[in-house]
C-alpha cells in the first residue's frame, strides 16, 4: 500500500481504519517469523525520552535494530526541551542528523511542535494525551484473541487518561464496542469524544458508565491502567479513594463472562488498580499485550520507511527527502 511513507504518527486518529489493519497485518507477519528486510538500514533514529521507560525503549530500540537501523536513545538530563533550547530548535538540530524521531514527551504540545519543525516522520511514544503505539500493540493483541477488532466488546476500567484517549479513537475508527467505567470527574475529556463521534461517523463509539456491572455484564476484553499518572502524584490519595470500588479483582472479574481476557498496559501498580491474583491469573494476556509493542512499532517503522511489506520482505527504503506529514 505505501499509504505510510514519511508519515508522522501524532495520534492515532492520524491513522485511518485500514492504515491500522495494514499495520497489525504486518506486525502479524513479523510476529510469526516474516523478514522484515532492512527498510532502516544506513539510517539513525533519535529516541526522546523526557519520561521514565522500560516497555517503550527496549521494543523501540530492538525493532529499529531488527530494521536495521542505529537507535540514538536522548534522556532529558541531555536535551532538557524548552530549557537549553527550544522544541522547535531541538527538532531542526536533530533533523540535520537523523533520519527521523521517536518521542515519549511530558506534553503533547511539545511533541506537536517537534513535529511541525522536523522534515522527518516523528513518532509519539506517549504524551500526557495519547499513547496510540499502545493502543496498536493492543489491537493486535485483541485482534489475536478474537479474530476480529469490529465489534469487539472492551471494557475499559480506570481514569480517562492518555490510553483511554488513543483507545477511544481506535474505536470509532475500527468499530469496537468500546466501553468506559470510572468515577463520576474522572471521564474523558469531552473533545476527545466529539473528535470520536466525528471520526466513527455517526455511530456512538463509546459508552461510559460509573459501576462496573453494566460495562463487564458482556465484555470479552477487561481493561485497565494505573490510576494516578505521572505529573498526578499530589492526587494519588484522592484517587485511590475514588477508584478503589473499580479495582480489578477477582470478584469485580466475576461479573464479566468467565471467557473475558483481562488488559493492562503496564507497568502495574500491584495491589491497587489490579490484584496480583487477576494480573498473574489464567484470563490474563497482558505478558502477550507487552509483547506485542515490538512487533506493533516494528510493522509501524518499517511501513514509515519502507512503504510496505511483499510477502513479508520490505521491498525498498522510502525516497531520500520525504518529509513528515
Amino acid at each position: 500500500m505505501g499509504s505510510l511513507v514519511g508519515r508522522d504518527l501524532i495520534s492515532i486518529a492520524d491513522l485511518s481504519a485500514a492504515e491500522i489493519s495494514e499495520v497489525l497485518d504486518v506486525a502479524a507477519a513479523l510476529k510469526t517469523g516474516a523478514d522484515p528486510g532492512r527498510p532502516l538500514a544506513g539510517r539513525n533514529l533519535a529516541m526522546i525520552f523526557q519520561r521514565p521507560s522500560n516497555r517503550t525503549r527496549v521494543s523501540f530500540e530492538v525493532a529499529i535494530r531488527h530494521l536495521g537501523g542505529h537507535p540514538i536513545p536522548l534522556f532529558n538530563s541531555e536535551i532538557q526541551i524548552g530549557e537549553r533550547e527550544s522544541t522547535a530548535d531541538i527538532s531542526r538540530i536533530l533533523d540535520r542528523y537523523v533520519d527521523g524521531i521517536v518521542a515519549r514527551l511530558s506534553s503533547h504540545r511539545d511533541l506537536v511542535t517537534l513535529a511541525g519543525a522536523a522534515r522527518g516522520p516523528v513518532v509519539n511514544a506517549m504524551t500526557d494525551r495519547e499513547h496510540p503505539c499502545q493502543v496498536l500493540a493492543d489491537c493486535m493483541t485483541v485482534r489475536e484473541l478474537l479474530g476480529h477488532l469490529e465489534s469487539a466488546r472492551v471494557c475499559y476500567v480506570g481514569d480517562g487518561n492518555n490510553v483511554c484517549t488513543s483507545w477511544i479513537y481506535a474505536a470509532a475508527l475500527l468499530g469496537i464496542d468500546l466501553r468506559v467505567v470510572g468515577p463520576p470527574g474522572y471521564e474523558p475529556d469531552a473533545a476527545v469524544l466529539d473528535r470520536a463521534d466525528v471520526l466513527a461517523r455517526g455511530r456512538s463509539p463509546v459508552r461510559r458508565h460509573h459501576e462496573a456491572a453494566v460495562g463487564l455484564e458482556d465484555a470479552e476484553i477487561v481493561y485497565t491502567d494505573v490510576w494516578t499518572s505521572m505529573g498526578q502524584e499530589a492526587e494519588q490519595q484522592q484517587r485511590r479513594d475514588d477508584f478503589a470500588h473499580l479495582q480489578v479483582n477477582d470478584a469485580l472479574l466475576r461479573l464479566a463472562p468467565p471467557t473475558a481476557r483481562v488488559m493492562h498496559c503496564l507497568p502495574a501498580h500491584r495491589g491497587e488498580e489490579i490484584t496480583d491474583s487477576v494480573l498473574d491469573g489464567p484470563q490474563s494476556v497482558v505478558f502477550d499485550q507487552a509483547e506485542n509493542r515490538l512487533w506493533a512499532q516494528e510493522a509501524l517503522l518499517s511501513l514509515i520507511f519502507a512503504g510496505e511489506v511483499d510477502g513479508g520482505r520490505a521491498t525498498g527504503p522510502a525516497g531520500a527527502g520525504v518529509s513528515g506529514a
